[in-house]
């Protein structure tokens, strides 16, 4: 007899409804798994521009809560949709801070007052679940965005009935964003000016969301094993290592899984055809598809078509990718990509569209559709991340038979196994250092590869033979809320 959990998932995005990375697609696919698990769930966001557009039915409640920030009682609106099996997801409105075009920034950089509307949207969640009168057993929050949580429960909702046994789980999923505020938007939050110290979320003068999830969480986790290693070092933690260091008997790594329901070839709606190991042939019209979608020539079906769907940032490699792009459109082969980010790779790429009409598809925008048709009609995915908590690009392409090549970081480096041509053992490319003679040199690797097609068939099949499903990931996630219970049980005020 499964024991139920009561979970408040707290997070700044989520599929269907909105999406920037990652994260949305584990806060919209895990509750699904959680949920046959014996978890009562609900799902709590900001109700952006983005879901209002999303076309998916969602209700207007007709009621409001009333939230402090700072001196003032702010009006949050109320709005409930659903995820499948009907968990519910409640939305937190307020106009002037949610309806704009993009989530947190646009690409010339933050919106000016994130403090403003994301202590809002933290204390909203706590005022949500008082109004629903849901008392979790557990609140798992993502992110900065929601890094306050635990901080409240510690300070001024300590003798709050409603709380008395509920433990948080903060999960990291991108620790170079920490939502970094002046000092004086302390005030803002409501909390005890004696959190802001060095053991508290105080950062060289400025407050950090993030540290206060680390500091003030029951558990912490980060979306793959590597990463959570990583962030404990000067190289990946930024700046944040130590208090990491401290806590490291509460951190653990929970690689994330994907949601198979909505990425795989056999039954994905977005494809012109589905195929399985059994049936390779739809691949090919997938190919034929995504050229046509692009204005490519169809002389490049029988090259190889590298496809990217990334945030145009430092971060994903970009600039070791701007290092070799001649050298790469030099060779015989195909490239397509899709997103969006900073405005000097919207240039970049711009540049390259315009350079390479024949060999080269870009479109600068978010489509989910065209996601799809890209995993499944490329041959090969390049991701020559300089961090990554996970990715999950890289596990959707492997579904697809598109073969990653990427760089041995985060969750690259636990997902990806390098090909060897003697075993037969591998189901991608992987270099080592962040170099970009080491991402050509791989990439022209993967090129020889392809023309051989037994090892290339090997490939595929070791890709899609590949599992990395949510079941396995929801079962490490309902143990480690055991676990922050049981830590919330010896916890304490302002800290643990």
């Amino acid at each position: 007899m499964k024991q139920s959990l009561k979970i408040l998932f707290a997070t700044p995005e989520a599929v269907p409804f909105a999406k920037t990375g990652g994260l949305a697609d584990v806060a919209g696919a895990l509750p699904k798994y959680l949920q046959p698990l014996g978890c009562e769930l609900i799902l709590v966001m900001p109700y952006y521009r983005m879901v209002k557009q999303s076309g998916f039915p969602i209700q207007y409640l007709g009621e409001g809560l009333e939230i402090p920030l700072g001196d003032e009682i702010l009006r949050a609106d109320l709005y409930l949709g659903e995820l499948k099996q009907g968990i519910p997801v409640y939305f937190i409105g307020r106009d002037e801070f949610f309806d704009r075009e993009y989530l947190y920034s646009t690409p010339r950089g933050d919106y000016f007052d994130n403090a403003e509307r994301f202590i809002f949207f933290t204390r909203a969640v706590l005022h949500l679940a008082r109004h629903l009168n849901f008392s979790p057993d557990v609140i798992h929050h993502h992110e900065w965005q929601t890094g306050l949580i635990p901080a409240y429960l510690k300070s001024i909702y300590v003798n709050e009935p409603l709380f008395e046994h509920t433990a948080t789980v903060f999960t990291i999923h991108n620790i170079a964003y920490q939502g970094l505020f002046k000092k004086e938007k302390l005030a803002l939050t409501g909390l005890p000016v004696e959190m802001y110290n060095p053991e508290g979320i105080e950062f060289w003068e400025r407050i950090n969301l993030m540290k206060a999830g680390i500091v003030y969480a029951d558990a912490i986790n980060t979306v793959s094993q590597k990463y959570s290693e990583e962030i404990q070092t000067p190289e990946y933690g930024y700046g944040l290592e130590g208090i990491l260091r401290k806590r490291k008997e509460d951190l653990y790594g929970i690689l994330n899984g994907v949601d198979y329901q909505d990425w795989d070839p056999a039954r994905d709606p977005h494809l012109i055809a589905r195929y399985d190991l059994k049936d390779l042939s739809g691949k090919r019209e997938c190919k034929k598809d995504l050229l046509k979608e692009y204005g490519l020539p169809p002389s490049l079906e029988g090259v190889p078509l590298f496809g990217m769907i990334s945030r145009l940032a430092d971060q994903k490699g970009f600039d070791l990718l701007a290092e070799i792009i001649d050298q790469l459109f030099s060779l015989d082969i195909g490239f397509v990509l899709l997103g969006t980010g900073e405005q000097k790779y919207h240039d970049l790429f711009g540049q390259i569209a315009r350079k390479y009409p024949q060999k080269a598809g870009i479109r600068i925008t978010y489509d989910d559709r065209l996601a799809h048709k890209i995993e499944a009609g490329a041959d090969l995915f390049l991701m020559p991340s300089k961090y990554e908590p996970c990715g999950l690009n890289q596990i959707y392409s492997l579904k697809y038979g598109t073969i990653p090549i990427v760089r041995a970081t985060g969750g690259l480096d636990d997902t990806i196994t390098d090909y060897d041509p003697l075993t037969g053992i591998g189901n991608g490319f992987k270099f080592s250092r962040y170099d970009s003679r080491e991402f050509l040199n791989q990439i022209k690797r993967a090129i020889d590869f392809y023309a051989q097609p037994d090892h290339w068939m090997k490939l595929i099949r070791n890709a899609m033979s590949s599992d990395f499903s949510w079941q396995r990931s929801a079962e490490a996630y309902l143990q480690l809320y055991r676990k922050a219970l049981e830590k919330k049980k010896g916890g304490h005020p302002f800290g643990n």
